[in-house]
């Protein structure tokens, strides 16, 4: 096996590597941090694997710079044009899957703000009509401002206390841009199998970061532990139709959530662990950078070692 394919094989596993780090990191840090990681991660192993895909559509480009023939490197290198065939391909089919979800969310963004027409508002908190309890975080779209959308039949499921806590925890949604953090894992898991397992993971921190930010707002965990578990427990006859980055109260796993809420606050690990932390986030920052680069490095020498052989010098 040549050392141009152990890097490309390398740097197209990596991304498996990355998404277990990850996990462990966020796992270890706070909410907002752990979701910062997960996304990090997701979007540095998506842009490796197009860089070693990009690489390898290029090798029938890179031949040329020797002044080789496709039918010379074919000769030298009968798998050549296949692979460079086949990385193009699936680097264009992942374009399109990419394509596709971001008009997936632009589309689901537009629908939810047509849903939302006829609600009565209050501030940034929109009330609609419906009996269905339902309640979630509708990111701005053009000139319209981000909104926390409630059904009455949600408000009314619950008392004035704990609506402070599903209006506080949406709104986190909102003031911390979460919707981006999604949309950035939903488009970089299009691009590698491995980073699909991300999403849940980054959808229960983001739960888990709103729920803090709701505990600390009304400045009783008990409270936000017990509003959210009755809003999710309400709201789960609730039709789930695809909503894409749309954050709603009961996204994730609720018992751990709510389980979290029940404990002490979360805070940064002692500093050996936090600089560990940052040690293994750096590690694989520089891991994908060094593997991409490795792998045009050693496909540029692979074709200029291929073409001396073939052209005799």
């Amino acid at each position: 096996m040549t050392p141009a394919l152990l890097l490309v094989l390398a740097a197209l596993a990596f991304p498996w590597a990355a998404t277990a780090a990850a996990r462990r990191l966020a796992a270890a840090v706070p909410p907002g941090e752990a979701c910062a990681v997960i996304t990090a991660a997701a979007l540095l192993a998506a842009a490796g694997t197009w860089a070693v895909l990009f690489g390898l559509a290029h090798v029938p480009f890179l031949a040329a710079l020797e002044h080789l023939s496709p039918a010379r490197v074919a000769a030298a290198w009968p798998a050549a044009l296949p692979v460079a065939s086949l990385a193009a391909a699936v680097l264009a089919a992942q374009l399109a899957v990419v394509g596709r979800r971001w008009c997936e969310h632009r589309s689901t963004l537009g629908r939810a703000w047509a849903a939302a027409a006829d609600g009565q508002a209050e501030g940034d908190l929109l009330v609609v009509p419906g009996e269905v309890p339902e309640a979630f975080a509708l990111p701005g779209r053009g000139r319209r401002a981000g909104r926390v959308v409630v059904t009455r039949a949600m408000l009314r499921a619950l008392d004035a206390r704990e609506r402070r806590v599903l209006v506080a925890h949406e709104r986190a949604h909102l003031d911390g841009r979460h919707h981006l953090f999604a949309v950035a894992v939903h488009l970089a898991a299009a691009v590698h199998p491995a980073l699909r397992a991300l999403r849940p993971v980054l959808d229960f921190h983001l739960e888990r970061w709103a729920d803090e930010a709701a505990a600390e707002a009304v400045g009783d965990r008990r409270l936000a532990a017990t509003a959210l578990a009755r809003a999710a427990l309400a709201g789960a006859s609730a039709t789930r139709a695809a909503r894409g980055p749309l954050r709603s109260v009961s996204t994730g796993p609720v018992p751990q959530r709510v389980q979290a809420l029940l404990g002490p606050r979360p805070v940064r690990p002692a500093a050996g662990s936090a600089r560990a932390a940052a040690g293994g986030l750096g590690f694989a920052v520089l891991a994908c950078a060094v593997s991409s680069a490795a792998v045009a490095y050693g496909l540029h020498e692979y074709v200029e070692s291929a073409a001396r052989a073939v052209l005799g010098h």
